[in-house]
């Protein structure tokens, strides 16, 4: 169950050597590789399976500063900004509008937190106004649910995850970057304890820098190079429907729903803060790591136990460069949605909003999200494999503040001034 994603035209030959390797076709890598190609950086992309065919295609397509924790906020204002000019820069349809996004709050409770967050946002100029419980409901397409009040962001938007990230690629090649789809990197190549290229399952590409952008594969790969990344997969859910008249252009989320508009005109829906997590051997291994966010998020988390224990019990953790690997026996993630939560969410908008009564399903699918203990992605140079740059753990957040996210992981490569400072996402927040 995948939506359908913008195929691009990719590169036959692989090239021995090049400056710049990046591993991972998501959002983070395929922006990483357009601004290193804009600024006349030498790089190879490599992906497993196709561009955007894991969570960067599978997300809500929202593209915000609204409610992100404080460190995010520089590189969501970046974002925000390089998807007002994505268009532009690609000369491809990304789908990003500025839509604006409203937050509808149930109770005082969420009211409360809502504004707390305000006042930390009025520090970086981000404009929001508050809004009534009738005007929030009149905001959110008439809804006859009795909301406290609500914070709408005006200046955040929308994009297409199955059109942007194959438009960014698309550009990136233009540019001079060569992708390669169907073309795992299984390890590092390294000369005393450096990076000096990747080893992939095609050969081997000579280069001084590799930037990890593998997603939810991120913390396996780094695994076989004896890196021990904090991280766990998390599912997420997505519904297309069409059939709905008279709803908002504005994204709306609520304590137990979302939905946007999509570029077909119809909506994506969602059912909101509920997550749901395979207990898995990872699970157990970090049980440490995230036990203090398990704690925090434990009337949101819905633990399961199911096939993807046996699954990943059964995977290979460690291999060699002959080695088929995981990354060429699954080329692409495809998790069955969480039906039930769906269906939830389905009901609650029904009931709710008016213009959604008439809705019909047109796809359902999943994703999976790498996790960090804090929800905040690393982001910054390796210091136990130098030449190694990370770009992993975005938290269900990669794809709004991914324009951001390259354009700094680009800027790392090379050693200059950053955009913003990359500080707060240091892998060493977590004692390593």
């Amino acid at each position: 169950m995948a939506p359908k994603v913008d195929l691009i035209q990719s590169d036959d030959q692989m090239p021995r050597s090049t400056q710049v390797v990046v591993i991972g076709g998501g959002v983070i890598g395929v922006t990483t590789a357009f601004f290193l190609a804009r600024a006349g950086v030498p790089v190879v992309l490599c992906e497993k399976g196709h561009i955007a065919g894991e969570q960067s295609s599978r997300n809500w397509g929202w593209t915000r500063v609204m409610g992100r924790d404080e460190r995010e906020l520089p590189l969501g204002l970046l974002s925000l900004d390089l998807w007002r000019q994505m268009n532009e820069l690609t000369g491809r349809e990304t789908g990003f509008r500025q839509c604006g996004i409203l937050y509808a709050c149930d109770d005082q409770k969420q009211l409360d937190e809502f504004l707390a967050w305000k006042d930390i946002a009025n520090t970086y100029q981000v404009r929001t106004v508050v809004t009534d419980g009738a005007k929030t409901a009149e905001m959110a397409g008439g809804s006859q649910r009795l909301f406290k009040g609500g914070l709408f962001c005006p200046t955040d938007g929308r994009a297409e995850p199955t059109k942007a990230v194959p438009a960014i690629a698309q550009a990136a090649r233009e540019h001079g970057a060569v992708i390669l789809e169907h073309c795992a990197v299984r390890m590092l190549d390294r000369k005393g304890g450096k990076v000096c290229g990747v080893i992939t399952e095609r050969g081997s590409i000579a280069c001084d820098t590799v930037v990890l952008a593998g997603g939810a594969w991120s913390r396996l790969f780094a695994g076989n190079e004896e890196l021990d990344l904090p991280a766990l997969n998390v599912l997420g859910s997505v519904m297309r429907v069409d059939n709905v008249e008279g709803a908002p252009e504005e994204s709306v989320g609520g304590s137990d729903f979302a939905f946007r508009k999509n570029i077909q005109g119809g909506y994506n829906i969602s059912r909101r803060n509920v997550s749901v997590s395979d207990i898995t051997p990872d699970t157990l291994r970090q049980f440490t790591k995230f036990i203090g966010s398990y704690l925090q998020t434990r009337k949101e988390l819905r633990l399961r136990v199911g096939r993807r224990f046996l699954d990943e019990w059964r995977m290979a953790r460690k291999w060699t460069a002959d080695n088929v690997t995981p990354f060429e026996q699954i080329r692409t993630l495809d998790p069955e949605p969480s039906h039930k939560y769906l269906n939830e969410a389905v009901r609650i908008i029904k009931r709710d909003f008016p213009a959604f009564r008439t809705m019909r399903e047109v796809e359902r699918w999943g994703g999976l999200i790498d996790v960090t203990p804090d929800a905040v992605p690393i982001v910054g140079r390796s210091k136990r494999i130098p030449g190694l740059v990370l770009g992993v753990g975005f938290s269900g957040h990669g794809f709004g503040i991914g324009p951001g996210a390259g354009k700094l992981l680009s800027e790392i490569v090379v050693n200059t001034r950053t955009s913003v400072d990359p500080t707060p996402f240091a892998f060493e927040r977590f004692g390593r």
